[in-house]
């Protein structure tokens, strides 16, 4: 099976266990997170896709990392996946699950990257910006990302908008430097 496949599968399969459950948006919300963390995390990531450590240490660590943090239901799907050996898969898992999801309300995922949390107000007014520049009906994910600095990058399929302090210091260096 290849890897898009089982990708998909998953997903396919996470997606009506939340939707039976009734946590649809609660669980695509925790993975989309869960997600982010596991790859900005080289640790993280090591640890939970090394072939020899024991799936009950690989538990044991998504239990002290997620705790109370997370739903009982979104924690027992990541120790699923990881429990199977598909660690790996998880943040593209993660994004399938959110995209399907987010597609059954006619709607596209835009991720947005900012250095801290953004308020609900901010993510309705970047909602509706993105929309208006991508002729789509988008739903926002935020990622705490510190190494943007200061303002949004904004990623709607292959379509990029980035908004930050040093993308603009970068253009104006670039004009300086054509001067």
């Amino acid at each position: 099976m290849a890897a898009d496949d089982r990708i998909d599968g998953y997903a396919a399969a996470i997606l009506e266990l939340a939707k039976a459950e009734g946590e649809l948006e609660r669980i695509g919300d925790e993975l989309f997170r869960i997600a982010r963390a596991f790859e900005s995390s080289n640790e993280l990531r090591a640890a939970l896709t090394d072939p020899r450590l024991p799936v009950d240490r690989k538990k044991a660590v998504i239990d002290d990392l997620l705790g109370e943090k997370t739903s009982p239901l979104a924690m027992n799907l990541v120790n699923f996946v990881v429990g199977l050996g598909r660690g790996g898969d998880l943040p593209a898992i993660a994004d399938r699950l959110a995209e399907r999801a987010a597609a059954g309300r006619n709607k596209v995922i835009a991720e947005v990257r900012s250095a801290g949390e953004l308020d609900k107000k901010t993510i309705a007014r970047l909602a509706v910006s993105l929309s208006k520049a991508t002729g789509r009906d988008v739903e926002v994910k935020t990622v705490v990302d510190p190494s943007v600095i200061g303002g949004v990058v904004a990623r709607v399929g292959d379509v990029v908008i980035d908004g930050t302090v040093s993308h603009r210091l970068e253009e104006i260096r670039e004009t300086l430097i054509r001067r």
